[in-house]
């Protein structure tokens, strides 16, 4: 009787602290960003190829470490001129660094669903710490396929210098901030 009692403990702690694991729905994810050109106008722009993995224990995912991988050369503004030449060792150089990562390292709860998301984001082979914004929407069951969906919405700024990216390139022509946004639909892994 005692064997089971400690079994059935085990078994319900493990399951208590049991992590889960969450994959972007890339069909309903975007990561996009923005510079200011010139001083005048905004120019937006997209990373078309990335992935997002969450591992989480607490349904209000306020101990969830997020991971991040998207492929440099993917970047899109809708112009092929810039976007060979953000592509080029003059911005990206994506043949020396193909992949931007991010790694958060801590989760700070600020009420209402929102998170500071702390990590490290590396790029151009230069790793620095970055702290974003994060709303967590919700998680509905979804009804196509019947499991769980959890939504985020990640916003911040970085310094492109920073990173030594377009440092040939001063600020009244590309702005040195440049704004993050993304918004992510997750699947349930397991």
């Amino acid at each position: 009787m005692k064997k089971m009692f400690v079994a059935a403990l085990l078994f319900i702690q493990s399951a208590a602290f049991a992590q889960t694991t969450w994959k972007n729905d890339k069909a309903h994810s975007k990561l996009t960003f923005t510079v200011t050109h010139l001083m005048v106008s905004d120019v937006d722009g997209l990373l078309k190829n990335f992935d997002v993995t969450i591992q989480a224990a607490k349904p209000d995912f306020s101990d969830a470490v997020f991971t991040l991988t998207a492929e440099a050369a993917s970047i899109n503004t809708e112009v092929e001129m810039r976007d060979n030449d953000l592509r080029s060792p003059n911005f990206f150089d994506v043949a020396k660094f193909p992949l931007i990562t991010f790694k958060s390292t801590a989760i700070q709860p600020l009420g209402n669903n929102q998170y500071k998301l702390i990590g490290n984001l590396t790029m151009h082979g230069i790793t620095k710490p970055v702290t974003m914004n994060l709303l967590y929407r919700g998680t509905i069951v979804n009804p196509m396929t019947k499991k769980d969906d959890a939504g985020f919405k990640l916003t911040g700024t970085i310094n492109r210098t920073d990173f030594n990216i377009g440092s040939k390139y001063p600020s009244a022509m590309i702005s040195d901030e440049v704004t993050i946004k993304a918004d992510g639909e997750f699947a349930k892994v397991n």
